[in-house]
């Protein structure tokens, strides 16, 4: 199987997800936590308790996938290691899945989105750094999107309900968007998050769901080889190599250019 083949099949099967997790008013169908009691107590909006619940949910749907394409699904072994899912082919292709979550106001833009680190594993293609397999053995890297409104905030954690109340509780999210597009395609040239290591993504929800990030139009290749050179200030100081070369595609270019001058006169 090929990387498009791939991407084509998850993104017909993401279409469906959206059905799976919303009722017919467009609620997301969990309300909180059972105990063996039958007690229900209410959950957070906070962001990551609620990707991880959906990841949850998705799980058994994308084995299910892999299952009826001739494919496995591997989980990583380890909680911080990329990707979060890893789907491989009979001919032992391998195709690396991130899930990134984020919520959208009435804008149409989300609240940020980071696209996993450009330092480790991502510079270091051919050997394992926090991945079950080296990060350049991946025919592909997509990411599995999934946007949703917060719902009216109500302060309801105070409040246990039994099975039959179930109906009274209010979904602190609603209104889901998912899409599949390779991170390239989404990234922006901007980390995503202070001073980590991290890529920052495009937050306009229709560019997202088309694919048009900043490096759309440059390519694979170029969106690599920038962020496999990026540093912050912090990493450019340790490196020694004083300030950060560039910070943006403009500087990006402008540095380019300069190199290329510099090879120019070698070549003389």
């Amino acid at each position: 199987m090929d990387k498009k083949e791939f991407q084509k099949l998850l993104t017909e099967e993401v279409k469906t997800y959206k059905a799976l997790l919303e009722t017919k008013d467009n609620d997301w169908i969990v309300k909180g936590f059972i105990d063996v009691n039958k007690n229900i107590y209410t959950i957070t909006n906070d962001t990551k308790v609620v990707s991880k619940i959906i990841e949850i949910i998705l799980i058994p749907k994308l084995d299910a996938f892999a299952r009826r394409n001739g494919l496995t699904l591997e989980l990583p072994s380890a909680q911080n290691f990329y990707p979060d899912l890893t789907f491989k082919d009979k001919d032992g292709h391998l195709f690396a899945v991130d899930f990134k979550s984020s919520y959208y106001g009435s804008d149409r833009r989300v609240n940020g989105l980071t696209l996993g680190s450009y330092w480790g594993y991502f510079r270091n293609r051919d050997v394992k750094k926090n991945t079950d397999y080296p990060y350049g053995e991946y025919k592909c890297h997509l990411v599995l999107g999934m946007l949703y409104k917060q719902g009216i905030s109500i302060e309801d954690e105070f409040n246990v309900y039994s099975i039959n109340e179930l109906n009274a509780i209010k979904s602190v999210i609603e209104h889901f968007i998912f899409f599949v597009q390779p991170k390239w395609k989404i990234a922006c040239d901007r980390p995503g998050s202070g001073n980590t290591r991290n890529i920052g993504g495009i937050v306009d929800i229709e560019k997202l769901m088309k694919g048009e990030g900043t490096f759309s139009k440059l390519g694979e290749k170029v969106f690599d080889h920038y962020w496999m050179n990026f540093y912050n200030a912090a990493d450019a100081s340790k490196a020694g190599i004083g300030k950060p070369h560039y910070n943006n595609i403009k500087s990006y270019k402008e540095y380019l250019e300069k190199e290329h001058k510099i090879l120019t006169e070698l070549k003389k």
